[in-house]
C-alpha cells in the first residue's frame, strides 16, 4: 500500500468508508435547481403570462410590432389573429403570437 492511500484510509472514522448523507451529496443540485428556479425560470414564466395577457386585451387603434419587425395599427380581432393596417391601404393578417408591445405606443 503507497503511502497516500495509508493516509487517506486511516484519515477516515471506523465505519465511515463508503457511506455518507444522501442529503448532503444532492444538496449542491438542488441549491442549482432553486437557483435556475429563482432567476431564470420564474421570471421568464411572468413575462410569457404578461404577453398572454397583452395578446388577449388588443382591441381595434393598438399600435403594435410584428416580431418580424413590422409597425403597424390593430385594425379588426379575431379569435387567433389580427387584421394590421400597415398604411397605405395595405392590411396584413398576423397570428397573434406574432405580435409584441410598440414601445413608442406607451408615451
Amino acid at each position: 500500500m503507497t503511502n497516500l492511500a495509508y493516509v487517506f484510509l486511516m484519515g477516515q472514522p471506523a465505519g465511515a468508508a463508503g457511506q455518507s448523507n444522501p442529503l448532503l451529496t444532492f444538496l449542491p443540485l438542488i441549491l442549482v435547481f432553486v437557483v435556475f428556479y429563482f432567476f431564470m425560470i420564474r421570471p421568464q414564466m411572468k413575462k410569457q403570462k404578461e404577453m398572454t395577457n397583452y395578446r388577449s386585451s388588443l382591441k381595434k387603434g393598438d399600435k403594435v410590432v410584428t416580431t418580424g419587425g413590422i409597425y403597424g395599427r390593430i385594425y379588426e380581432v379575431k379569435d387567433n389573429y389580427v387584421t394590421m393596417d400597415v398604411g397605405g391601404d395595405v392590411r396584413l393578417k398576423v397570428d397573434k403570437n406574432a405580435l409584441i408591445k410598440d414601445p413608442s405606443a406607451e408615451e
